[in-house]
């Protein structure tokens, strides 16, 4: 009975998910594709690509909302059980209501699971080509650093300063590398122009002129055409960075960071913050769907609609929760581990404190 039980109960569940996410899915993409049409027409987007984008748009879309529809097809599920009485007639068969919750962990476990890997290794690759679909298409085409007056930090005592940067030919303009000592300059190198030679030979700089300060403040000048140099900092910097995280696989999100922190780069937490909400948002779909289970088996007097409501409430207050933690951590107000775990710590004692009020 019970073997039985759960295949109806996953069954539903599962096929009322995936059912939710097209649809959500679907009205997004159409959304979408109306309000940027006319750019699409306008840049000569060809019809491939455009095909191409709304898959990898739609993959992207559907494990963002995954909570929420986690969530609201729980909510539907149990609620439409419960307003046919099964749940009441499973429970007076003497299944309790903690068995009642095993096909929702196993559904929810095999959604997470699905979930992490999509977001870790699949969806990232999706993104390269997003992005640059939505650079060259959306965005007029710029594939510039349109940054000037460039600082970088490429080690803990050395600085890197440019005027601007040309991703084409992977070269800069009006460079400055400065060593220091403390808040003393003890090295300064100046040069026309930074050229990428390829990861043997790093940069080349030419029409440079170094100035060495002993601890005496005596100044000894060199120059010269050209000098190459490795600097712990390769082309692939300068390209464009909005959401680069969003294009990074977990191995290459780890190299990452490491490489950032290896410079003592000062952008590192947007990075160290997607890493771990990765991690956490497995544990969000199984959190939400108990709460869900927990929130709709008992009978409304307002009847299934009022839970399905309540379901996309407490949704949405999850997602504006998670979203300020998101930003919290990032601008570095708050523990990058405990600002993404808190939503789930918080709604992990919701969904408790629900289920200890339950009646069962």
């Amino acid at each position: 009975m019970f073997k039985i039980l759960d295949r109806y109960i996953i069954r539903k569940f599962l096929t009322t998910f995936f059912f939710v996410v097209l649809i959500i899915v679907s009205v997004v993409c159409v959304i979408d594709f109306a309000e940027n049409n006319q750019k699409y027409i306008e840049n000569a987007a060809p019809g491939a690509q455009v095909f191409r984008y709304y898959l990898d748009f739609g993959i992207w879309v559907a494990n963002f909302i995954t909570p929420l529809t986690i969530f609201i097809a729980t909510v539907y599920v149990t609620a439409m059980l419960t307003g046919r009485s099964e749940i009441v007639a499973i429970l007076s068969g003497g299944v309790s209501f903690n068995r009642l919750l095993q096909p929702y962990i196993v559904g929810s476990v095999l959604v997470g699971v699905l979930s992490f890997g999509l977001n870790g290794w699949v969806i990232p690759n999706t993104n390269k080509n997003r992005l640059l679909f939505e650079q060259e298409f959306r965005q007029g085409g710029d594939y510039s650093f349109d940054q000037k007056n460039v600082h970088v930090k490429v080690a803990d005592n050395l600085y890197l300063y440019l005027y601007s940067y040309n991703v084409g030919s992977d070269s800069g303009r009006t460079v400055t590398l400065e060593e220091m000592d403390g808040a003393k300059v003890v090295s300064k190198l100046t040069a026309r122009r930074m050229q990428w030679r390829g990861d043997s030979i790093g940069w080349r700089f030419k029409d440079w002129e170094r100035r060495d300060i002993d601890d005496k403040g005596h100044v000894s000048v060199s120059s010269g055409k050209q000098l190459d140099t490795l600097l712990n900092i390769s082309p692939k910097y300068f390209g464009n960075q909005n959401r680069l995280y969003e294009a990074l696989t977990m191995p290459e999100l780890d190299e990452y960071i490491a490489d950032l922190r290896t410079r003592g780069a000062d952008n590192v937490l947007p990075y160290v913050v997607e890493k771990y909400i990765r991690f956490t948002s497995p544990f969000a779909v199984i959190i939400l769907t108990l709460i869900g289970v927990v929130v709709s088996s008992k009978k409304s007097r307002g009847g299934a609609g009022a839970q399905i409501a309540i379901g996309f409430t407490l949704a949405f207050v999850y997602i504006i929760f998670f979203m300020f933690s998101r930003t919290m951590a990032e601008a570095g107000s708050m523990n990058p581990i405990v600002a993404v775990w808190i939503p789930n710590v918080v709604f992990a004692a919701i969904g408790a404190y629900l289920y200890k009020i339950a009646p069962k």
